[in-house]
């Protein structure tokens, strides 16, 4: 069981990232009346996938820790820059610049901002996943 969690926590990680950010939300501004709605119903979708990531995040960090050098754990270790850096990439997505978005301060720049960043954490989740899931470091 604990040897499959990081991959299932990588997995998750990665696939609700893809799912919200390159669909779901195109998908809102597509269909729903005004950008304004389409708008506030995407941050609280990105609000959940912070979260989201949050546990995700944190789930990898704590089988790390709690794993040791156990070989169960090679891939978390190996990983754990790319982890921390995604969960602080969500964590300052969500606190430092979706609040300006919200505020429509200088949008065009906090919004590429937070799609950059965005990006960015989107990447450490599939390199985390791609890690976890490498046939050759199978226990």
């Amino acid at each position: 069981m604990t040897a499959r969690l990081p991959l299932f926590a990588s997995a998750l990680w990665w696939g609700s990232l893809t799912a919200v950010g390159f669909m779901v939300v195109p998908m809102l501004f597509m269909n729903l009346p005004t950008p304004a709605m389409a708008g506030q119903m995407a941050a609280k979708l990105f609000t959940a996938q912070t979260w989201v990531s949050a546990v995700c995040c944190v789930a990898l960090m704590l089988v790390n820790r709690v794993g040791g050098n156990s070989s169960k754990v090679e891939r978390p270790q190996a990983s754990m820059l790319f982890i921390v850096l995604g969960l602080l990439l969500a964590l300052l997505v969500e606190y430092a610049v979706a609040p300006r978005i919200v505020a429509r301060e200088n949008l065009r720049f906090w919004h590429s901002a937070g799609s950059v960043m965005y990006g960015v954490q989107w990447l450490c989740a599939a390199i985390v996943l791609w890690r976890m899931a490498d046939p050759r470091k199978q226990p």
